[in-house]
């Protein structure tokens, strides 16, 4: 390579950053409109600058174009400029269609482009929803401050999904500092994107402006909640203590609640929903659901695009599972099988309830799936091995290639992420929205045979999830904008 090409990558750099820059409060400025943009379904608001070239450079990678800085910027310079009204927007895509129209018609300006791919929404101030959804987290677990990060993070203008309040058992006179400070700081996660402070006159947190009240309480049918001005309020109960209607209905006898959803599976007559696979066939009527489990949601995805494409005949699932805090730091007695020896210490067999959700959610499959677990000692992403025999035959390059184009293009890009690396480990996937990560350097086919091994972190990613449910369920739809964006989550 000549020297002075070498020269160019500096330069280049820089002037890429400097769009990236500038991207920033053009993507913020959206946001506050509740105009919300993407590029190939990776999300762009709330990102650094760092975090937006390397957006870019994933597209690339995975798309397989030409998509940088110097091709979004336009687009998003147009949206500045244009009365967008509340909508999703992938930028990236719009840059790409752009770039392939304009070898067409040189003559086509960024700014005529992006006004006729979003004219729908151009002047339609339509809310989100009439009146905000107040939520209300019962359990602040793993899982429970999470989902408190996602909603603050998700506040956007103030209309969607409100924050309200969090309950817990009390523990101590310093239990609002320390639930804080939980938070404030996770281990796994990383510190929160924003400030917290604590206003111990009221018992609330309050982060981003956000105020949320922390309510005590042993059990969930003694709260009056709209005597803290809640109403109507979506129940999320993260605790895992109750998975039935009858022990999820204590929620509705407290004033103030008028549905409840659980982060784990549901037992007996309640619903499990998986964000891009029946929640279009969520309902309001609907009183009690569960958004199934992790493992549920980054595996289902999958095998219902696989069985799409290809058929499936049977196949087993082995999940390799970060270790929970169900499990004990060390031996100690445990009602389950195994799961009483050292989390930290072993790489524990036991058993997953997937299989059987499979089922529930894809009846096409029902008793085609078997499914076991192994925990191991890392504390988050976990990794499902799909091990599928097809209907018909066919090889890596048609079963990876269908896969990339899924997680690029189809109603189930927010649910399926693809990499081709072939250096990538757990660790990597931390913090990925999506429902799961199929790792496409590891796919193995043979004939009629795929093994397909999935990432997904366990506690973020399933996260996303719920709250792709929870604003499914309260009504909130977007237009999508170009229109080959999923329309069945976001």
């Amino acid at each position: 390579m000549a020297l002075a090409s070498l020269d160019d990558y500096f330069p280049d750099w820089k002037e890429r950053e400097a769009l990236a820059e500038s991207m920033v409060p053009i993507i913020g400025k959206l946001y506050r409109r509740n105009v919300v943009t993407y590029c190939y379904g990776q999300p762009l608001h709330n990102q650094s600058v760092l975090e937006i070239m390397q957006t870019h450079r994933f597209v690339r990678q995975v798309a397989h174009n030409e998509l940088s800085e110097f091709e979004s910027f336009p687009i998003l310079e147009a949206m500045s400029e244009l009365d967008l009204g509340p909508s999703h927007v992938d930028v990236g895509k719009l840059a790409s269609d752009y770039m392939d129209r304009n070898g067409d018609d040189p003559n086509l300006s960024a700014f005529e482009f992006t006004q006729h791919a979003c004219e729908e929404v151009i002047g339609r101030h339509v809310k989100p929803l009439t009146t905000p959804q107040d939520i209300v987290l019962y359990g602040f677990g793993r899982i429970g401050r999470l989902l408190a990060r996602l909603l603050i993070e998700k506040t956007g203008g103030g209309d969607q999904l409100r924050l309200r309040a969090v309950v817990v058992r009390k523990n101590s006179e310093e239990d609002l500092e320390k639930r804080a400070e939980l938070l404030r700081r996770d281990s796994v996660h990383g510190p929160f994107q924003g400030t917290i402070r604590t206003d111990k006159e009221n018992n609330c947190i309050i982060a981003n402006g956000n105020v949320v009240q922390l309510i005590h309480a042993d059990n969930p049918g003694e709260i009056d909640y709209t005597s803290f001005g809640i109403d109507n309020a979506i129940v999320i109960d993260n605790t895992g203590v109750w998975r039935d209607t009858e022990g999820l209905g204590q929620h509705l006898e407290s004033k103030g609640v008028d549905r409840v959803i659980l982060t784990a599976p549901g037992k007996g007559a309640v619903k499990d929903f998986v964000s891009g696979i029946n929640s279009n066939e969520l309902d309001k009527s609907d009183k009690i659901i569960s958004a199934a489990s992790c493992t549920t949601n980054a595996i289902v995805p999958v095998l219902k695009t696989m069985n799409d494409q290809f058929g499936i005949s049977h196949g087993h699932v082995e999940t390799v599972h970060a270790y929970t805090p169900d499990q004990n730091l060390t031996d100690n007695y445990h009602k389950k099988n195994r799961r009483g020896r050292g989390a930290a210490l072993n790489m524990v067999i036991t058993e997953t309830g997937a299989s059987s959700a499979i089922a529930k959610l894809l009846p096409e499959l029902g008793g085609k799936i078997t499914g076991n677990a192994i925990r191991v000692p890392t504390p988050n992403v976990s990794l499902a091995i799909l091990n599928l025999t097809l209907l018909k035959e066919t090889d890596i390059e048609s079963v990876n290639d269908h896969l990339r184009y899924i997680a690029l293009h189809s109603a189930l890009q927010r649910q399926i992420n693809f990499t081709e690396s072939m250096e990538v480990v757990s660790s990597d996937f931390i913090g990925d929205r999506h429902a799961c990560i199929v790792d496409s350097g590891a796919t193995i086919v043979d004939g009629n045979r795929a093994i397909i091994y999935v990432w997904y972190d366990n506690e973020y990613g399933y996260s996303c999830q719920v709250i792709r449910v929870v604003q499914k369920w309260s009504g909130i739809s977007y237009p999508l904008i170009p229109t080959d964006v999923s329309k069945s989550g976001f």
